[in-house]
């Protein structure tokens, strides 16, 4: 590679070594770059080797979630079942690992700590936990919007004399609830996959729950040899479809309003989309149930009922229909039998709105009606998203300029993947990127990546950063985009809101969500015209 530096340790270093740091490693390879992934777990996965709680499994289609760049890993892999679950995700992602050689480049158990760059050398220094520094003309982040796990700020969480855990930070060993009192709190995504597992041989569960989802089902079932052929068979036309959907799924929205249609076919139409796959009832229903709050409001109306036709007691339905938000506007759990859970006799559900928490004891939880004594506490509390694993890393850009502080005053970039002040630095699905079906928005942005630098080698060129105009326009975009949905209304990780983190109850906008077929466009129009919104040296 022209660009390589010998007073430099690697041409360029990648954080982690989940979907996205793999396949960024396996394009980075193929221009001859040398290239590190640190990687602060002990195995690759990112996501799929962090969160290893009962019931983790994909809500998109497993074969949609695959990549795509190699025909024969789409030739050898079959999928099991229609949504993998986590073991099974991890053993795919540990086999392209094997298959394309990834490990020799790859350093386990390394923690990032700090990124500086440094301007006359047009290199970043990275400096790990354990104290060692390395250096690199290309820093690449692939840390995940959803990877740095937050517990909620409720006092005496380290007095506990059972055990307990995040979701996110679940033990490898095998832990086993049969004949155990135990506790989950939160009812988000990851809440509801596992309430609806552990719930099957825990002695006694009790859910505490702040705000209810609006839930779906996910309907899963297992690919049988003759399917997964088939599936084979299409993957090219179903590739070819996500890359044309709003959020790369196989979905895309229905182009009637709701109120095109008459009653009878409105409803006929909702019962179809709730009797089918995965997130066809949220990705493609009607296109105007995202903006219009009439229309928003009758497919809420549609799910209460389904939720109050599950659940035997009415008090405990009513309690699990959300009251403070419509259908779509906060991501959309899918469930199995999660509604049902309630229907057991040793499943408790705790209003922490009407009961609120005190504190964590020795033996449980007290709440202001009585303490709770449990062997195990789960806190299915979610992520610092999008920001959060960026602000984990005392990141610095030109003139020691902070990157946390910088993004305290804006939250700003260049298409997710650039940021002014920070030559050399790119971010697979940052903030303001585009993301849906994460490998998907993850290949996009890793080829995007890899032919700025290509186009860098080829020029003799050593320094690209966003310029201020360009950061502004898109800053702009995104915020217009955002705008008109009832989502940006809404307290959620969307809007940047996370009630376990001080000082983040003001709403932001955290990604760009004007869809793909439109942010492809504006990344390809940056490409044809030779990157002239970007400075580069």
């Amino acid at each position: 590679m022209v660009l390589s530096n010998t007073s430099l340790d690697y041409d360029a270093i990648v954080i982690g070594a989940g979907i996205a740091g793999l396949y960024q490693l396996y394009r980075l390879r193929e221009l001859g770059m040398t290239v590190r992934v640190f990687e602060r777990g002990t195995g690759v996965g990112g996501t799929w080797y962090w969160n290893r709680y009962p019931g983790a499994r994909f809500d998109s289609e497993s074969y949609s979630y695959a990549y795509s760049f190699s025909q024969e890993l789409l030739d050898e892999w079959d999928w099991s079942e229609h949504f993998a679950g986590q073991p099974e995700t991890l053993r795919y992602l540990q086999y392209v690992a094997d298959k394309f050689d990834l490990l020799k480049d790859i350093r386990f158990s390394s923690e990032v700590k700090s990124a500086v760059y440094d301007d006359d050398s047009r290199s970043w220094t990275v400096q790990l936990e354990d104290g060692s520094a390395h250096r690199s003309r290309f820093l690449i982040t692939a840390v995940g919007n959803l990877s740095e796990p937050t517990l909620p700020r409720i006092e005496g969480i380290e007095s506990f004399g059972g055990q307990s855990f995040h979701t996110s930070r679940w033990p490898h060993t095998p832990v086993k609830f049969t004949g155990k009192r135990v506790a989950v709190i939160g009812t988000g995504a990851t809440g509801v996959q596992t309430i609806q597992e552990v719930s099957k041989d825990v002695g006694h569960l009790t859910v505490f729950q702040l705000r209810p989802e609006w839930c779906a089902p996910l309907h899963n079932s297992k690919i049988g040899p003759d399917e997964m052929k088939d599936i084979r068979a299409g993957y090219r036309e179903m590739f070819d479809l996500c890359a044309q959907t709003p959020a790369g799924f196989v979905h895309d929205a229905d182009p009637r309003n709701t109120f095109d249609v008459t009653e009878e076919e409105r409803y006929e139409f909702w019962e179809e989309l709730y009797a089918s796959r995965g997130f066809g009832i949220w990705q493609g229903n009607f296109e105007d149930i995202s903006t219009d709050p009439r229309a928003n409001k009758a497919i809420s109306d549609f799910l209460a009922d389904k939720i109050r036709a599950r659940v035997n007691d009415p008090t405990v339905a009513e309690k699990l229909i959300p009251k403070d938000h419509g259908f779509g506007t906060r991501r959309v759990p899918l469930e199995t039998n999660y509604y049902e859970s309630y229907n057991q006799d040793n499943v408790e559900l705790i209003d922490i709105n009407e009961t609120p928490i005190l504190r964590i004891t020795r033996n449980g939880i007290l709440t202001t009606d009585r303490e709770f004594e449990f062997d195990f506490i789960i806190y299915a509390t979610g992520f610092d998203a999008v920001v959060g694993s960026f602000n984990k890393i005392d990141i610095h850009g030109v003139e020691r300029r902070s990157l946390k502080d910088q993004w305290k005053e804006e939250l700003a970039t260049f298409l997710g993947m650039l940021v002014n002040g920070f030559p050399n630095m790119f971010m697979i699905t940052g903030p303001h990127a585009w993301t849906g079906n994460h490998p998907r928005s993850i290949e996009y942005g890793v080829e995007w990546i890899t032919d700025v630098i290509r186009f860098m080698d080829e020029r003799g060129l050593t320094r690209a950063e966003a310029s201020v105009e360009a950061q502004r326009g898109w800053h702009e975009i995104v915020l217009e985009h955002d705008r008109d949905l009832l989502r940006s209304q809404v307290d959620s990780w969307f809007t940047g809101i996370n009630i376990n983190l001080e000082g983040r109850q003001t709403r932001m906008t955290t990604q760009y969500s004007g869809g793909q077929p439109l942010f492809r466009r504006r990344c390809e129009e940056v490409a044809e015209n030779g990157y002239e919104e970007l400075n580069l040296k």
